[in-house]
């Protein structure tokens, strides 16, 4: 029977927070503390026994690592919390991404021996982009070389933040039995995993240390807060209050962030990280408006019944939109999945109030949608509700066609928010039905595999009319090939990995004088541009072409000039050495000449594509390939065997050191020598060795000798 859920929290009690990390790192095992703590459930899941709630996926069982990013919800303290356990492997990085987009704050889980690893730096610098703030735990206090200060220390050095630690251990390793409490100055124990916590005076022994590192925490504060620092100067201390209200601020800044401390596994350390993410981490009412472009429609919405008609000095069509029910709705689809239920689609409300039976309209498509049911998803279940307000993390069941990315609004008050980014694909393999009458069935499925995961991408190759099936990683092609033997009965042939290579300028060349004419009856076409190329100096995170324009005189004119650029961007999909994706271009139109009647967008679109493909042809070129940085942690002896290997792959070691006992190697592979790497690292360290991959772009491919 479907629990019918009413109640909706005060925007200022609502958290809406991710779990961050490297896989391994215990993001999953603090999620299911979390949900035993709060009450939302009664036994706590373990990872080893595929009884978690959120790793709900029958794959994720059974490889044992969250692949599917998991909504819950469980209150605590007075507030709602929305969590969303994310994936930890790289493969899965889009996951991350879309939830990223869509949360006010993230908890960043960190192995208490291992500090930070490449996944959680890739993942912190992805709450960077997006601006999350994030409080750090660092988990696993009760392993053999666990080790607190060590992992701050690479807390501070990799990831360039302040941390502000507001813990010290009670015992080490497996004597690891709790927490001192630095802001209040309580010592917090859990005698055994299945008792509370309990709250009492800091041991005598430990007393010095934490009044010598509760000064050092006041420091640090007061060196990022003005009014702390003021307080401090004048004080010569911060009172508790002070210090809270400073690392609230802070934190929500992102100028410093909060460390807390614990052992997940055994339900130490899980009250006082959900008593930080209420104290520190931001409610949707202290976030900023969310920003997108007016989306004005010529479908006829006078017929729709109107959200938040108050509008509260928000005009229809307003670019900013603050998180108040009583605002026009806007909300923005961050998930699209397939349940027993129907199809799910997972959506943020920014601002507004959605009902059941609402009608809304999706401002990219231009459509209208009706919301038939709404529902508080806890992993695989879900609750019916009647209303969802803004700051609400929900799912509705009755949009036909919406996509991740999607903006779902108010029909009388069109906005358009800004979707997750998406990254493009690097490896593909070739499927097909092994029943030649399932082909056609097949086609259906890979659609619907993409609506769920847009980080997928399906083409059917030109030349041998193969279906191929692109993605982020070999794992990530592996789950998708999986789900559809498992869940649609699919019998498939799948063919080798292959990565996509993309084209890059090495020597332009300049003055490339390109006139397209053509006259075939009726009215002609002409245009005429002069074109330099040059190599684009490549910054992460920067774009892949640009284009310029140094005409002057009006000889050609502004909007044929964007017409250009577009046939610009034609060009670049196919590069001269072998139809490969051109990146790293810059093109700068410096002349042109137009023809009074035959002169057209069409004209200098055509003339445009054609120049730089004739250019690109006269350049010189190189090929990319796809590399990434793979951190290798083996048995010390078996280090030199690893070190051959991966010469043997191409590979390049960047750094070599010893951690926790074990020999760790950093190397930058290319991605197309990482196929099969892990079946023949288990046979060289006999099943004791483990890499972890992070794409790092593109680099020129190079051969042995």
């Amino acid at each position: 029977m479907r629990t019918t859920v009413t109640t909706v929290s005060a925007l200022a009690q609502v958290r809406n927070l991710g779990i961050l990390a490297h896989v391994d790192a215990g993001k999953t095992t603090v999620t299911e503390r979390i949900l035993f703590a709060t009450g939302s459930t009664h036994k706590r899941g373990e990872v080893h026994d595929g009884t978690t709630v959120t790793d709900f996926d029958p794959q994720e069982r059974d490889r044992g690592i969250t692949i599917f990013a998991a909504a819950v919800s469980c209150d605590w303290d007075g507030h709602r919390i929305n969590l969303i356990d994310t994936p930890g492997h790289v493969d899965f990085a889009d996951e991350v991404e879309r939830a990223l987009r869509v949360l006010d704050g993230a908890v960043a889980v960190f192995d208490a021996v291992a500090g930070v690893e490449p996944q959680s730096e890739a993942v912190w610098r992805q709450a960077d982009r997006h601006g999350v703030p994030r409080i750090a735990f660092v988990n696993k206090l009760d392993r053999a070389g666990a080790d607190l200060d060590a992992a701050v220390a690479s807390i501070r050095s990799r990831l360039h933040t302040v941390p502000l630690v507001v813990q010290l251990p009670i015992g080490s390793e497996e004597h690891f039995t709790g927490v001192v409490d630095l802001v209040t100055l309580r010592a917090l124990t859990w005698p055994d995993a299945a008792a509370g916590m309990h709250a009492g005076e800091v041991p005598a022994h430990l007393r010095e240390e934490a009044r010598s590192r509760r000064h050092l925490l006041e420091e640090a504060v007061a060196e990022l807060h003005p009014r702390a620092l003021e307080e401090f100067c004048a004080e010569g201390r911060l009172s508790d209050s002070s210090l809270a209200a400073a690392l609230r601020e802070v934190t929500c800044t992102g100028e410093g962030v909060v460390v807390l401390c614990g052992s997940a596994y055994r339900n130490r350390g899980v009250e006082p990280l959900l008593d930080a993410v209420v104290s520190y981490l931001p409610s949707p009412a202290d976030v900023a408006p969310a920003r997108g472009t007016s989306a004005p429609t010529s479908r006829d919405t006078s017929h729709l019944p109107a959200h938040g008609t108050s509008g509260a000095g928000v005009a229809a069509g307003s670019a900013e939109r603050a998180a108040d029910p009583a605002q026009p709705l806007a909300a923005l689809v961050f998930k699209v999945t397939q349940a027993p239920t129907g199809r799910l689609t997972f959506l943020r409300l920014y601002s507004g109030t959605l009902r059941k039976g609402d009608s809304v309209l999706d401002a990219g498509a231009g459509r209208t949608e009706r919301v038939g049911r709404i529902l508080r998803v806890q992993a695989d279940r879900h609750a019916d509700v009647e209303t969802a307000v803004a700051g609400d993390i929900v799912a509705v069941i009755g949009p036909k066609a919406a996509r991740a990315g999607a903006t779902l609004c108010a029909p009388h008050a069109p906005l358009l928010l800004e979707p997750p980014g998406t990254a493009e694909p690097v490896v593909s393999v070739a499927v097909e039905a092994v029943r030649s009458s399932d082909s056609e069935r097949l086609v259906g499925l890979l659609a619907r595999l993409v609506e769920e995961d847009p980080s997928l991408a399906v083409r059917t190759d030109p030349e041998t009319g193969q279906t191929v099936l692109s993605g982020m990683g070999e794992l990530h092609l592996e789950v998708a090939v999986e789900k559809l033997r498992r869940a649609h009965g699919m019998e498939l042939r799948v063919g080798r990995p292959q990565v996509g290579h993309r084209e890059t300028v090495v020597r332009g060349v300049a003055g490339m004088l390109f006139r397209h004419v053509k006259q075939d009856g009726g009215s002609g076409q002409f245009a005429q541009v002069v074109l330099d190329v040059q190599p684009l100096e490549r910054v992460e995170g920067g774009p892949e072409f640009v284009f310029a324009s140094t005409v002057t005189g009006g000889r050609v004119p502004q909007e044929w000039i964007r017409a250009v650029e577009a046939g610009c961007r034609d060009a670049l999909a196919e590069g001269p050495l072998g139809g490969h994706r051109v990146t790293g271009v810059k093109v700068t139109l410096t002349d042109g000449a137009t023809h009074p009647k035959d002169s057209s967008d069409l004209a200098f679109r055509t003339a445009g594509r054609l120049a730089l493909r004739q250019a690109l042809g006269r350049c010189a070129m190189v090929l990319l390939e796809p590399v990434v940085e793979v951190t290798v942690t083996v048995p010390e002896e078996a280090v030199g065997s690893v070190l051959g290997d991966l010469a043997a792959r191409r590979g390049r070691v960047s750094g070599q050191t010893v951690r926790g006992g074990a020999g760790v190697v950093t190397a930058t592979v290319p991605l197309a020598e990482l196929f099969g790497y892990a079946t023949r690292l288990r046979s060289r360290t006999q099943g004791r060795g483990t890499f972890t991959a992070r794409p790092t772009g593109f680099a020129p491919a190079r051969t042995e000798g």
